[in-house]
């Protein structure tokens, strides 16, 4: 006969034992749990600590760029008065472009017809008018203003029974590449320095020089 194998059953205590373990198991891991979830937190805590302090970092950065970019922009304001403006005739020239007057500040108020702008530097012949903005880095928002102004001195022209073709130019200390291909596709001569004096660039290829 074979032999009856015999089936031993875990004690009451030995069952016990393993809930407990597994109780003490599950606690552990609730204090794991906890734990990660307050480092992650703390974590959410600091990133938001140094996101607030980049965002101050960089908003007394931007304010300080703007106070030196207003400096710049005095001293652009003087460098065109003394140096610029007094050249502006001759630089054309070599464009074909005969001035023979160069004026500052010219500003037109005709509340009747409700036309009001102002002019940085007015080049002028019998034939032909040059308006240049002067912006200390212009922007694409100040070239397409000055495209507003192009058309306000065309449509005060026509009211004074002026002719004239007027053109258009911008010129900047700083100009980046972006702004300095969208002024030329919207037809402006740009003007900006190069060593110890200052180029003008003219719309060419694909871009034309616009007329008024």
């Amino acid at each position: 006969m074979e032999a009856t194998q015999t089936v031993e059953h875990p004690t009451f205590q030995t069952v016990w034992a393993m809930m407990q373990e597994n109780a003490a198991q599950q606690r552990e891991n609730a204090r794991l749990i906890k734990e990660l979830r307050e480092e992650q937190r703390e974590a959410a805590r600091e990133t938001a600590r140094e996101m607030k302090e980049n965002a101050r970092e960089m908003k007394e950065k931007a304010a300080l760029l703007d106070r030196q970019l207003g400096k710049l922009g005095g001293r652009f304001g003087e460098m065109v008065e003394y140096q610029v403006m007094p050249c502006l005739i001759g630089k054309f020239r070599e464009h074909g472009f005969e001035f023979t007057v160069a004026s500052r500040y010219r500003t037109i108020k005709d509340e009747k017809n409700n036309i009001s702008t102002e002019i940085d530097i007015y080049l002028e012949n019998g034939e032909k008018v040059m308006i240049v903005e002067v912006k200390a880095t212009p922007s694409i928002t100040d070239i397409t203003e000055h495209t507003e102004r192009m058309k306000k001195v065309r449509a005060h022209a026509d009211l004074q029974g002026d002719r004239r073709i007027f053109l258009g130019a911008v010129a900047g200390m700083v100009f980046h590449d972006n702004e300095r291909a969208f002024a030329l596709k919207n037809g402006f001569f740009v003007v900006e320095p190069s060593g110890k004096t200052f180029t003008i660039t003219a719309p060419e290829g694909i871009c034309t020089i616009r007329e008024w």
